[in-house]
Order: C-alpha cells, then sequence, then structure tokens
C-alpha cells in the first residue's frame, strides 16, 4: 500500500496545484482519496492509451497491485471503532439499456464496494437525477443533498459513477471557548502586531 500512498500524495499535490492556479491565495478543500478512487473505478474498465494516460495523471504504477491497494485503504478508512466517524461510498449508476460486463461489476464491488445499479436515463432522466442525489444525501448524513443539478442527466447518459464522503470528529486539542470574548477589532493594530513580530524574529 506505500506505492498507492506515494501516488495519492503525488496526485493530490498536482491536483492542488490546478485548483489553485488561478487564484493561489484562496482556500480549497477537497477529499483526493475520493477523487484518486472514483477514478480508479474507471481505469478498470480502461484499456490502451486511455488506460495509460490515466495511470500517468493517477500516478499510479501499472506493475504493482492497484485494485487490492485500494481496497486495503478502504477498508482502514472505514473501519470501526475509531474516535472519528469517517465514511466513503461508492456506486455507480448505468443505463438500463446498456449491457455492462459481469467481470466489471465484480470488481467494482470486490475493490471498491460499488454496487451498480441500473435506472432508465432514456426515459426517466431526471427521476434518475433526483434518485441518485437522494443515495447521496442518505450516504452524507444530508450534508449534501443535491451532488446533481437540474439537466445534468439526460437520454444521452450511460454511467454516472458517484463517490461520497462523510467526516466527523474532535480536535485532538478542542479550543477552551471561555478564552474568547468580544472586542473591537482594528485593523491598523494587527499590523503593528505583525511588524512586531518581525522585528522580533530578526533579533
Amino acid at each position: 500500500m506505500d506505492a498507492l500512498s506515494e501516488a495519492n500524495g503525488t496526485f493530490a499535490l498536482r491536483l492542488l496545484k490546478i485548483l489553485c492556479q488561478d487564484n493561489p491565495s484562496r482556500n480549497v478543500f477537497y477529499s483526493p482519496v475520493s477523487i484518486s478512487s472514483a477514478l480508479a473505478m474507471v481505469f478498470l474498465g480502461a484499456k490502451g492509451n486511455t488506460a495509460a494516460q490515466m495511470a500517468q495523471a493517477l500516478s499510479l504504477n501499472t506493475e504493482k497491485d492497484i485494485h487490492g491497494s485500494f481496497q486495503s485503504l478502504l477498508a482502514e478508512m472505514n473501519k470501526p471503532g475509531t474516535q472519528y466517524l469517517l465514511r466513503t461510498a461508492n456506486r455507480l449508476f448505468g443505463e438500463k439499456t446498456c449491457e455492462f460486463l459481469s467481470t466489471f461489476k465484480e470488481s467494482c464491488l470486490r475493490f471498491y464496494h460499488a454496487e451498480l445499479e441500473q435506472l432508465s436515463f432514456a426515459k426517466a432522466a431526471e427521476q434518475s437525477r433526483k434518485h441518485i442525489n437522494t443515495w447521496v444525501s442518505k450516504k452524507t448524513k444530508g450534508k449534501i443533498q443535491d451532488l446533481l443539478p437540474g439537466n445534468s442527466i439526460d437520454a444521452q447518459t450511460k454511467l454516472v459513477l458517484v463517490n461520497a464522503i462523510y467526516f466527523k470528529g474532535r480536535w485532538k486539542e478542542q479550543f477552551d471557548k471561555t478564552y474568547s470574548s468580544e472586542m473591537p477589532f482594528k485593523i491598523s493594530q494587527v499590523g503593528e502586531d505583525f511588524k512586531n513580530s518581525a522585528s522580533l524574529m530578526k533579533k
């Protein structure tokens, strides 16, 4: 799993640079392992040049057991009995009229605990969209209710891959609220404090 951890780390930093390139000073909150595990499921069904490009983008070593490593990582992340609650959930939603390879469906279920549910995108696109959003809402304790916006699914949709993540935990050293109080805030004073701190650092 060390090779996968290194690959996920490289992928996370590359993705962070892309997300911040237009506005380097803004805050960014994302889950690299959610994105990489979801794309790894796509990689399961990829071949040839597409598979090679995906492996390069995800920094994966194709000589290693990639999917077995993801299986171990996801099991570790979702293990019970921790002091925090961290749950990831993957699911595939496929067009009812499409025939998906049984090996692909079995591998997604085995390695990523992702079941493929078939819906009628062609005849009931809006109903399918709402069904997927309901699944996501349930998996995130109602925190994400409208993942797929209106008109994001239509008759041309063949496969929707969804990854949901839910985390709830406490700080190791929680801030004592009794130390805080409302007081006037002056930007000029912050500037002076910063200058004094910088001066002390130089000395």
